[in-house]
């Protein structure tokens, strides 16, 4: 027998053989991404037109939105504050990104880490750790400012417990949103046209002003939109800041209307504005990202253009460094002196030392083991179940290999656009009756996670499978494997850091999540971030600081874990940037 034959004989052998499992995975994906996606919706409309005493059609849901004041003034201040946390994000971010990006300021590496790693940290504990700083009686700079300018105790230089304190709470954890978007379009930016206009006699910032912002400027745009997006649907900040102030915002007030009595058509109907205007600042995002006039023709161009501060270095530096102790530094200073201290107030004394918080925390609270087994629980299962989901998914949709595989990318982007307050609203409604008889059980939370997080993981891997040529899948299929065989031999081996990056990714959002969670979850299904919300409630900071010192020590080591195991080879650097 020729070699020849022998060939044709395996590869004949391997299309008898061959299953292709892709469509029964197709409907299998689209069963599950349909009921993830479509019947929250479903039950958030049907509950809206519903009237919570008889059960009959009503408009009088939607009609509460504009006659009740407390209703409107919600949504007023939620939009009021979406638009403040955006504009000052910006007005910070995009200088500080500039001088990272395009000039010689001493320790730019360090600066981008220390800003991107502020995505771990949960906006929630950012505003406890706030709390802790500026309250206007106990908080930290108060106490410090009456002793230094000897003032009594009615003096308050700082209060956190106001609107304005609760935009900027919100904004230092929402900025890193536009620097990265900002920072990565100078990265980009080809040094080309800064050089034309300094031969020109432009000055540096009149190059700045003429040619680099506006090139710069949707990237500017779309990372403003997106910090709008992020604190209009916040339900964490708000709950902790704004209700001891005395005003609710929109998510907090959605919140509000489950408590007794329950007023579940009402709260599906304030939902439905949140979802639509969620969706309108999407596709506003989208569009400025995807405008065509300002692209840039020409051939490769030179590395990005330097600017040297010159005697403006040391005051770029003061600040930055003014912006990262704002949003980092103190912070977590605040977090960490809580956790060892017995009175935040007090100061760094062997006296105020202790270790009652985590004594407390570790050995005598009872709801900490389970918060902890849960949260460990959900934030593993979640991140494979996801991954798994958007690897195939993405695989289906990117190789086009079956008609309709787009309805399905379709439907895996989708719960980018449902808040995560929605979500819950859309959830409880789901599954808190008696056909389903889900809600007090940890697998309604594993639905609300998945649901959450499966758009990041989905982009993840559909922008890695778009680097891979598909004729390396061919070979396999004309081989005779089938098409889930190809994905697992042959591409999958190559997609091992995105795939490693997207579950870190999924995962820490999970451990993180508190919107929909807090309308989820009972007694037997606390998590680590609603153990913190209820106990911030009852105002033990000692105890809140020590399980977020956790939360954020088992995020910070799951990176740091899957950028350094071995086997992953030369696989570095898995969090995705921005």
């Amino acid at each position: 027998m020729t070699a020849t034959q022998a060939a044709n004989g395996i590869v004949g052998e391997g299309r008898r053989k061959r299953v292709d499992l892709s469509i029964p995975t197709f409907v299998l994906l689209g069963g599950l991404l349909t009921i993830l996606v479509v019947l929250p919706l479903f039950w958030i409309i049907f509950y809206s037109f519903r009237n919570d005493v008889d059960g009959s059609f009503t408009l009088q849901n939607f009609a509460s939105l504009v006659t009740d004041s407390t209703l409107l003034r919600a949504y007023l201040l939620a939009i009021g504050m979406a638009f403040g946390v955006g504009i000052l994000s910006c007005l910070v971010a995009t200088p500080m990104a500039w001088l990272v990006s395009r000039t010689d300021l001493p320790g730019r590496k360090l600066i981008r880490i220390l800003v991107t790693a502020s995505f771990v940290t949960p906006p929630f504990l950012g505003a406890i750790a706030y709390e802790i700083l500026a309250a206007p009686n106990s908080g930290v700079l108060n106490v410090l400012a009456r002793k230094l300018l000897r003032q009594d105790s009615s003096f308050v230089m700082f209060d956190i417990y106001t609107f304005s304190g609760l935009v900027f709470a919100i904004a230092c954890f929402t900025f890193p949103y536009v620097f990265t978007l900002v920072s990565n379009a100078l990265d980009r930016v080809p040094s080309d046209l800064e050089d034309a206009s300094a031969i020109l006699g432009g000055k540096a910032l009149t190059t700045v002003r003429k040619v680099t912002l506006p090139l710069v400027l949707p990237a500017m745009l779309a990372g403003t939109l997106i910090a709008i997006l992020q604190a209009l649907t916040m339900f964490g900040s708000p709950a902790i800041l704004a209700l001891p102030a005395g005003f609710h915002v929109i998510t907090t007030k959605i919140w509000s209307l489950f408590q007794f009595p329950p007023r579940l058509g009402v709260a599906a109907a304030a939902a439905i504005p949140l979802l639509v205007i969620t969706v309108m600042l999407l596709r506003t995002q989208k569009t400025i990202l995807g405008r065509k006039g300002y692209t840039v023709m020409g051939g490769k161009s030179g590395t990005p253009r330097i600017t040297e501060l010159g005697r403006w270095k040391w005051p770029s530096m003061a600040f930055v460094l003014f912006i990262l102790s704002l949003t980092i530094f103190l912070p977590y200073g605040a977090i960490l002196k809580t956790a060892f201290m017995q009175t935040p107030g007090a100061g760094l004394t062997w006296e105020n030392f202790t270790l009652r918080h985590w004594n407390f925390v570790l050995f005598e609270f009872s709801a900490t083991q389970l918060a902890l087994k849960n949260t460990l629980f959900l934030g593993i299962v979640t991140a494979t179940a996801v991954t798994a989901i958007a690897v195939v998914t993405a695989y289906l949709v990117t190789r086009r290999s079956i008609r309709g595989a787009g309805y399905l990318g379709i439907l895996a982007t989708a719960p980018v656009a449902v808040p995560g307050i929605v979500l819950g609203v859309g959830l409880f409604l789901s599954y808190a009756n008696p056909t389903f008889q889900l809600y007090g059980t940890l697998w309604i939370l594993l639905i609300a996670f998945m649901t959450i997080e499966l758009p990041a993981g989905y982009q993840q891997m559909s922008s890695s499978f778009a680097g891979i040529h598909p004729e390396l899948e061919d070979a396999g299929r004309i081989m005779g494997a089938s098409r889930l065989r190809t994905l697992w031999d042959i591409t999958a081996p190559l997609l091992r850091t995105s795939i490693i990056a997207a579950w870190c990714f999924v995962f820490v959002g999970t451990i993180r999540e508190l919107s929909a969670t807090i309308l989820l979850t009972t007694a037997n299904t606390k998590l680590v971030s609603v153990i913190i919300y209820d106990l911030n409630e009852s105002g033990d900071l000692g105890a809140i600081c020590v399980l977020g010192i956790i939360l954020l020590a088992v995020s910070f080591t799951v990176v740091c874990i899957a950028n350094n195991i071995p086997v992953l080879g030369r696989a570095r650097n898995v969090m995705p940037r921005g």
